[in-house]
């Protein structure tokens, strides 16, 4: 499973600063017993998630390997936009 997240930063109306990352998830071999106990568990908080799961909870537990940024799978490459937002001085450097 590809997870793709982007950010834009903007200025008077024009896009200052673009960045895009994704993060690649391998699913591992789950158990009809694993996703019932899964989904017992977490629903309805996993309804409205992307991929019916969040990796800061049991979620995580549904993945064999993931490569990439923990932001980048939250949904925010926040670390380029950080250094973005510095790059900017917005924030201290």
């Amino acid at each position: 499973m590809l997870l793709h997240s982007a950010a834009v930063l903007m200025r008077d109306g024009m896009a200052v600063w673009r960045h895009t990352e994704t993060a690649t998830l391998r699913v591992r071999r789950l158990s009809d017993s694993f996703i019932d106990s899964y989904l017992d568990r977490e629903w309805p908080a996993v309804s409205g998630c992307v991929g019916v799961f969040r990796i800061e909870a049991l979620g995580v537990q549904l993945f064999e390997t993931i490569e990439g940024s923990h932001f980048t799978v939250l949904g925010m490459p926040l670390l380029a936009l950080l250094g973005a937002l510095r790059a900017q001085g917005e924030l201290a450097a």
